[in-house]
């Protein structure tokens, strides 16, 4: 059957239709989300695995970095992974066959070697050439700069170096990874006049092709958030309202479309003396991977629980407290969250006599956790995110959120 229309019934349906697709378009983007490169470490000390768990999630990964270079106090870089040997190569080939770029980093932190190679210029010139050779020689797609624990003075030779090595390297990604830097106001109790950052971001975002920020090991470097989260025991990896305020003062000096989120996979283990009304002093014991934790939280019969920070965690009375004899019989609030039991239970303890007492804590980063910091990077329209670490220790359900 032929149906007739008239140019005022074409206009009208025309009329409907961008409406109905104009009323759907924020729903749309809504559901696609801001695209973020996706890349990640893999660390020479878990190669193997790491190299695998990549292969399992290539399609997700934009680029790796394979973690396995350091520097002398001569400035001459040393291969740590054996980047150079069978197994590395032949997932260097398959990355880049699967359009993913293999950029290796460079890890430095003596900062008092820093401060003589990059502040003369000769040394300085010898380094920039041993780089731009190992960029050449293994094919690489650029390097990563991560140079920690610089001094002050250390600041335009830095900058110096990545101009100079930039214009080596030509067309291949100069990335550089560096520290958060907490707005000063959540940092001092009283504001400096005058600070003297190790970082000159605006020069860092004018050489850099992409800026990497390891938001993590936050631990109490917020003041204001330790003093709002002072109910429980606060020690985060990264929580994401730190990571929110860094990322609100990182990209007034460096172009958002140059930054990459940092994000941790892995958490931390501390012993905790608390003090009547007070989680007073933490220890730290060391890092922890997923497995590890998880294998802790069973071994030790608590259930891991959300924290004040966005992340997971738990806490427990160790044997050698004194309050493992007074557990039982220590009354907590009805509605204390599962992992924060026995810190509840330390501090009652504390409160009832007087006396100091110890009890651990771990606070890791799940894929929840992380999954609030990719949601981050697209409500800021960064680049992308990276991982640290790809070692197949990391919470899987993360890639999930990534794809």
């Amino acid at each position: 059957m032929m149906y007739a229309y008239t140019t005022r019934t074409i206009a009208l349906l025309f009329t409907l239709t961008i409406f109905t697709v104009t009323a759907l378009m924020p729903q749309m983007l809504f559901a696609k989300g801001h695209e973020l490169e996706v890349s990640g470490w893999i660390p020479y000390w878990r190669d193997t695995e790491g190299i695998k768990d990549a292969k399992k999630h290539i399609k997700t990964i934009d680029a790796v970095y394979p973690f396995v270079f350091t520097v002398t106090t001569a400035g001459e870089i040393r291969d740590q992974g054996g980047l150079d040997e069978r197994e590395w190569k032949s997932f260097v080939k398959y990355a880049q066959r699967k359009k993913v770029d293999v950029i290796p980093t460079i890890m430095w932190s003596d900062g008092g070697a820093m401060q003589t190679v990059l502040g003369n210029a000769v040394l300085r010139a010898a380094h920039v050439k041993n780089i731009a050779k190992m960029v050449k020689e293994g094919d690489f797609d650029g390097v990563d700069i991560d140079y920690e624990g610089k001094k002050s003075e250390t600041r335009d030779g830095f900058s110096l170096f990545l101009k100079e090595l930039k214009a080596a390297i030509g067309n291949k990604e100069l990335v550089c990874t560096i520290e958060p830097r907490t707005p000063p106001e959540s940092l001092y109790r009283e504001v400096p006049a005058v600070i003297n950052y190790v970082n000159d971001y605006a020069a860092i975002g004018k050489h850099c092709d992409q800026v990497t920020i390891m938001a993590y090991d936050q631990q109490r470097a917020d003041i204001k958030l330790n003093a709002t989260r002072k109910g429980a025991p606060y020690m985060p990896v990264s929580d994401v309202d730190w990571v929110e305020k860094v990322l609100e003062l990182t990209i007034k000096s460096i172009p958002k479309e140059k930054i990459v989120l940092g994000i941790p996979t892995y958490g931390h283990h501390y012993s905790v003396t608390v003090a009547p009304d007070w989680y007073r002093d933490y220890w730290k014991l060391g890092a922890l991977n997923v497995p590890s934790i998880l294998d802790l939280a069973e071994e030790r019969d608590v259930e891991p629980s959300r924290n004040a920070a966005g992340e997971m965690g738990f806490s427990y009375i160790p044997d050698s407290s004194v309050v493992a004899s007074y557990k039982k019989n220590l009354r907590i609030p009805k509605n204390t969250p599962s992992g924060e039991v026995a810190s509840a239970k330390a501090l009652a303890y504390a409160n009832a006599t007087g006396k100091e007492a110890t009890f651990n804590i771990v606070s890791y980063s799940d894929a929840g956790a992380m999954k609030e910091k990719i949601d981050l990077a697209r409500k800021f329209e960064l680049r992308g995110v990276a991982l640290f670490k790809i070692d197949g220790e990391e919470d899987q359900k993360v890639w999930k959120y990534l794809r």
